[in-house]
This record gives structure tokens, sequence and C-alpha cells, in this order.
């Protein structure tokens, strides 16, 4: 296992901080944790199926059509975790609004698919994805963390100095 390519994207090539991608979803659904862990979740799953079927695929695909290949790949695997939040989240689905089908052409996710899963092993494009996505939901919760203690003087449901 190549620990190399679990761990930079927590740190050394942290999609948010360092590399500033996909600051559009940050931005609109950092107004609560809650809402962060949710479009983490989503995330997580998108770019961890996406890394490891476009690296499968990788010889398949011609080089004419990769881009809207991996769209369609990237809008199946959305469409499946929109679903299952529509039926078991019903909450974080209705605060991520328009945020969660726009994971479909979010640059983290689609910069993955090209820069590395299109070149990379299975294995070390799923390491990626692992490392970029916790990398992305440590950032997304911080930010959420910040704005949501400073601007509504809560942690989700539990007000500060209550704990």
């Amino acid at each position: 296992m190549n620990i190399k390519e679990l761990t930079k994207g927590i740190f050394k090539e942290n999609p948010v901080f360092i590399i500033v991608l996909g600051l559009c979803p940050v931005l609109g659904v950092s107004t609560q944790v809650s809402n962060a862990i949710g479009m983490s979740a989503g995330v997580v799953f998108v770019l961890l199926f996406s890394n490891i079927t476009i690296s499968a695929l990788r010889h398949v695909i011609p080089d004419s059509i990769h881009i809207p290949a991996y769209i369609v790949i990237i809008a199946s695997l959305v469409t499946i975790i929109e679903l299952m939040m529509h039926a078991f989240a019903p909450a974080v689905y209705a605060a991520l609004g328009v945020y969660l089908p726009l994971i479909v052409v979010n640059c983290i996710i689609l910069g993955r698919a090209e820069a590395f899963a299109s070149s990379n092993t299975v294995l070390d494009s799923a390491l990626d994805a692992i490392g970029m996505s916790i990398g992305f939901a440590l950032s997304l919760t911080l930010i959420a963390l910040i704005r949501e203690v400073l601007g509504a003087g809560t942690i989700t449901l539990f007000p500060v100095g209550s704990f």
C-alpha cells in the first residue's frame, strides 16, 4: 500500500486549502456542520467510486471522449447518492439543495479523474480518492464549524456553553 497516495490529499495537496478546488460547494454548504458532513459523505462516495471505475476503464475509454465518459460515470454515481440521501436523509438532501447535483462538475472530482485515476492503478487511484476525500471532508467540516459557531453561536444542535 502506498501511504504517500493516501496522505497527500490530507495535508500536502489538500483540495480546498492548498489546491483551492471545490470552493463553490464549500461556501454554499458550510453553514452547518451537519450539512458539511452530508456533502462530505457524498463527495467521498463519488470520488472513491469514480476514481476506481475510471482507473479500471482507463485503457478502454478512447482519448477523444474521455471527459464526456468521466462525466457520465460521475453523474451516475451522483444520481445514486442523491437517491440514497433523498430516501434516508431527506433533511440533509433538502439542505444541500442544488450543491448535491453539482458534484458532477466539481473540480476536485473531475480533476482527480483526469490528473490521477486516468493514468494510475486502481489501488493507487482508490488511495488517492480516500486521501483527497478526507482532506476535503476535514476542510469543509472545519470551515462549517467556524461559520456555525461565529454565525449562529451553535454547533449543529448544541448552543455554545451547553457542553
